[in-house]
């Protein structure tokens, strides 16, 4: 894991990252799994979040057991190099696994020795998957804060967890008082505004499961800030 104010950080890049935003119980009475960030976080302090961070170098060399879907695939690959497709979906499943303990993945033997970062998951006797990853959101973060990331954010249901969803004794220590939260109250909490944005997202997404028509772009810059949408261009062969 990447830690929040890691030495020789050049703080004024855009980092890529991936946010993983786990529903549950959708057909009944959906809810969130999130969790809040510590008083002293760099990054938006004690505010409620979902689990995420930033891709590590390791993340494009990870062997995926299933890649994304070929929809998310060529959402992804818009405007970004097509490496940095697997290692968004890599840093997904891992940033899931630090920080809640919830692990993304099929049974399956790890091919030579896994990067450091992905020891502990693979000790679990799995290999990442990312087949139940859907791509419903990008924002890079304003110019002026003390971290800036270019965030993609991925809606997983719950069942696609192996094992028990309610167990966090794996997390790390980055979130604290992860908990289920449903839909409907989440805006009770203390929210990032970028996350009141993408949970409208993800309430259009509850009765719609599968690809959304469109991905939702905030891409801020010096210059300007614009809303895109992505539609997805051909894979590069």
């Amino acid at each position: 894991m990447q830690s929040d104010d890691p030495a020789g950080e050049d703080k004024t890049r855009v980092r890529d990252a991936a946010t993983v935003i786990v529903l549950r119980d959708r057909a009944t009475a959906p809810k969130i799994l999130m969790g809040q960030r510590g008083a002293a976080a760099a990054f938006m302090p004690n505010k409620v979040v979902f689990p995420g961070g930033a891709v590590d170098p390791a993340d494009a060399e990870v062997p995926l057991a299933a890649p994304p879907g070929e929809t998310c695939r060529a959402r992804l690959a818009e405007g970004a190099p097509p490496r940095l497709v697997n290692a968004l979906a890599a840093a997904a499943v891992r940033e899931l696994w630090e920080e809640t303990g919830l692990v993304l993945g099929r049974p399956g033997a790890w091919p030579g020795t896994p990067p450091a970062d992905w020891a502990r998951f693979a000790a679990t006797g799995h290999l990442p998957s990312a087949e139940g990853l859907t791509f419903v959101f990008r924002a890079i973060t304003p110019p002026g804060r003390p971290r800036r990331f270019d965030a993609r954010f991925f809606l997983v249901d719950a069942e696609r967890i192996a094992g028990d969803p309610d167990d966090f004794s794996g997390a790390e220590e980055e979130l604290s008082h992860l908990r289920w939260i449903p839909l409907d109250r989440v805006r009770e909490a203390d929210l990032p505004f970028i996350t009141e944005v993408v949970l409208a997202e993800v309430a259009a997404r509850v009765a719609h499961p599968g690809p959304p028509p469109s991905v939702p772009f905030f891409r801020n810059s010096d210059e300007e800030s614009l809303f895109l949408r992505l539609h997805g261009r051909p894979m590069p062969e």
